[in-house]
């Protein structure tokens, strides 16, 4: 098999998603709704199919590593387009485009009778081309511009119903806390760039232990350390870890499937890849270690807290979402690379899946979204039932689903670790097991199990849902297909009913790789040569190699199913089981309890109910400081300083010019009388000097 994969082949992959997107937006009136869906996903299915081309093809040893378009040249610097292509790429490639191929499928049933149609398909297609361009990206100009696109495609989803104020509020928080993040993002790369004098990926690896030697300027800190945090906190913003989290909760204004593209496998996933892409870098500073470690631990513990008293079904897969990824980002820290990305590939099914689930609920229950109005939907919705278990199941750990090897062997990495740190990582990850299966299964059994209680909502202010509320301003009728029920108001004019096949089938092929792709993966990715595969930077990315927790977990090791037996002598399976055992107790057996829970810990609940006040505190501090100062800098620098400056040399200029106005008097005499006085001020003038 060729080494070298061809470039041709490598464009069209990100290329088809962009024509589809193209063809959608810019003429979706002439194709109409059938062509914008046909195009895009044509365009998405034939990027999948390439991309699994490639995957086989790394596998086999080819790989690709230059640049297919330079852009500029600016002295020795260059600007180009690149793409490098290894295992981790490849692996990345075939996973967004499998996530959004079935996120596309699903839009045709969920937005059927929306009036953005076209519009939300030509989004979806331009968010897996940026997606692509960032992990295929070989020089840090263009992961940029890939984290940049993905950036200004969500604002434009999650405000995708731009009439609603609460749509316009979540885009803008998004996009404003995405730019702190891309800020100290960008000077990461500034830094990088400024002192490897090259852009390229291969080029700063090869002067990494010169850098690691340096200092910042002006201080002893490292300059490694500075700019690896630096780079971290685009991470924070990106994939959502505390406290530049507040974003992503509130991006559940946009449509449903976008919710599961967005936490799935895309944007919140960019933070987790980038750091492993930089794991060369990251591997040399034992600081920057710490702070992944200790700000990941933080987001999976306290995030899932909140997603214990969430009402709206789609928030508590959101701050699962949240959860998860803290718990990618302890396996960064403690130099777990290989781990942390397999746990980023097990979840993006798992969670897609469990996301598409949630809005097939939501479909069936004409779109009321708040748990307490449902119950006993088993038996109306079956596919989605069993699809939405197993989701559950893999999110919670369960043995021999794919969650479960990703999660152990997170849990198994932070036990192993030696940095500062590590010890609270240990405890948060594990004690986020039992938290995980409380929320996720008080979820499930709320919304499947016990007593129907959508036939008499007693929650009328619970969110009706946002695609819901815009179908009926514009008269599409009750649910997401604009099917109009026509039956007033009995009991059958809100029976639940199964969703048709172009919902349930993304959600069946979804389920396939959330319960197999954990124990096929799981040997190869982790404790094989799987990482080895193409364009490996000095092997960094398989066992950190001042941090070898992996090489320890290595030697216990056997097989899959060895690991998945082995697992009911250790905590987290049992920590699982009494997360699930709890829920069960409180949502079903005695309903009751949890409400008198509520009383009993009124402070701690309105303290989570408020999500830690971080939305106030990023309102006062941040949102009005910022206003402050944009105050600030308006009266004084621009009003007092620069409008002064403007104004006064206005003014200036009409005094001089009312004074020469007097002497443009346009009588002859008047001017030779100003020569001759002039003629005689420069001879005296002449005549003062010569003499001295």
């Amino acid at each position: 098999m060729s080494t070298t994969i061809n470039e041709n082949l490598l464009l069209a992959i990100p290329l088809a998603p962009l024509a589809g997107s193209l063809i959608a937006g810019l003429f979706g009136k002439a194709v109409g709704r059938a062509g914008a869906h046909t195009v895009t996903i044509l365009g998405v299915a034939v990027a999948f199919i390439l991309s699994a081309i490639v995957y086989f093809q790394v596998l086999g040893g080819a790989s690709f590593n230059a640049t297919v378009y330079e852009w500029m040249t600016i002295g020795k610097t260059k600007f180009e387009v690149g793409f490098l292509v290894d295992s981790l790429t490849a692996m990345m490639m075939c996973v967004v485009t499998f996530v959004s191929l079935m996120v596309h499928i699903y839009t045709i049933g969920y937005m059927a009778d929306d009036d953005g149609y076209q519009r939300f398909f030509s989004y979806i297609a331009l968010f897996t081309f940026s997606m692509l361009m960032l992990v295929m990206s070989n020089n840090f100009l263009q992961l940029f511009f890939g984290w940049e696109a993905v950036g200004l495609v969500s604002y434009l989803l999650i405000g995708f119903y731009f009439t609603r104020e609460s749509a316009i509020y979540a885009n803008m928080k998004a996009f404003i806390v995405n730019r702190i993040g891309d800020f100290g993002f960008l000077l990461g790369i500034g830094l990088l760039f400024a002192f490897a004098g090259s852009m390229n990926y291969g080029d700063v690896f090869a002067k990494r232990t010169e850098l690691a030697a340096l200092t910042f300027p002006g201080t002893d800190w490292g300059l490694l350390t500075v700019a690896c945090i630096c780079l971290f906190v685009g991470a924070m913003g990106k994939s959502a870890q505390f406290p530049l989290h507040v974003w992503l909760p509130d991006s559940m204004e946009g449509p449903t499937p976008i919710s599961a593209l967005i936490h799935a496998a895309t944007m919140v996933t960019a933070g987790i890849f980038m750091v492993a892409r930089m794991s060369p870098l990251f591997e040399l500073s034992d600081s920057a270690l710490t702070f992944i470690t200790v700000i990941g631990a933080i987001t999976a513990l306290f995030m899932g807290f909140l997603g214990i008293v969430q009402n709206d079904i789609k928030r508590v897969v959101a701050y699962s979402t949240l959860s998860q990824l803290g718990y990618m980002t302890v396996a960064l820290g403690v130099s777990a690379y290989p781990v942390a990305i397999f746990h980023l590939m097990t979840h993006a099914f798992f969670k897609a899946l469990l996301f598409l689930g949630a809005g097939s609920v939501i479909i069936g229950m004409h779109h009321d979204q708040d748990m307490r109005n449902m119950g006993g939907l088993r038996k109306y919705m079956p596919i989605t039932w069993i699809t939405s278990l197993v989701g559950s199941l893999a999110l919670i750990g369960t043995p021999f689903f794919s969650g479960f090897y990703s999660k152990d062997s997170i849990i198994d990495a932070v036990k192993l670790s030696h940095l500062p740190g590590s010890g609270f990582a240990y405890f948060a990850v594990v004690a986020s097991v039992f938290v995980t299966a409380l929320y996720s299964f008080r979820m499930y059994f709320m919304v499947f199990h016990g007593k129907e209680r959508f036939r008499d909502p007693k929650h009328p202010e619970s969110p009706m849902g946002i695609e819901a509320a815009h179908a009926a301003a514009h008269g599409h009728g009750h649910d997401a297909h604009g099917h109009g029920h026509g039956h007033g108001h009995d009991d059958h004019a809100h029976e639940p009913h199964e969703t048709p096949w172009v919902v349930w089938v993304p959600l069946v092929l979804l389920a396939i790789p959330s319960v197999v792709i954990g124990a096929i993966a799981v040997g190869p990715m982790l404790f094989g040569d799987f990482f080895q595969h193409g364009v490996a930077f000095e092997k960094v990315i398989f066992i950190g190699e001042n941090h070898p927790a992996l090489e320890e977990m290595s030697h216990e090791f056997v097989s899959w199913s060895q690991m998945g037996l082995h697992s009911v002598a250790g905590l987290p399976v049992w920590l699982a089981l009494a997360g699930v055992l709890t829920a069960w107790f409180l949502y079903l057996v005695r309903p009751d309890l949890p409400a008198v829970i509520k009383r009993a810990f009124g402070p701690i609940y309105t303290l989570l109910d408020n999500k830690y006040y971080m939305d106030k505190i990023n309102e006062v501090v941040f949102a009005r400081g910022a206003v402050a100062i944009g105050r600030g800098l308006w009266k004084e620098g621009d009003v007092v300083v620069i409008d002064g400056i403007v104004n006064g040399s206005a003014r200036f200029i009409g005094w001089f010019a009312g004074v020469i106005r007097f002497l443009q008097s346009g009588y002859i005499y008047h001017y030779a009388f100003a020569m001759i006085i002039g003629m005689l001020g420069l001879l005296t003038l002449f005549v003062t000097l010569g003499g001295k």
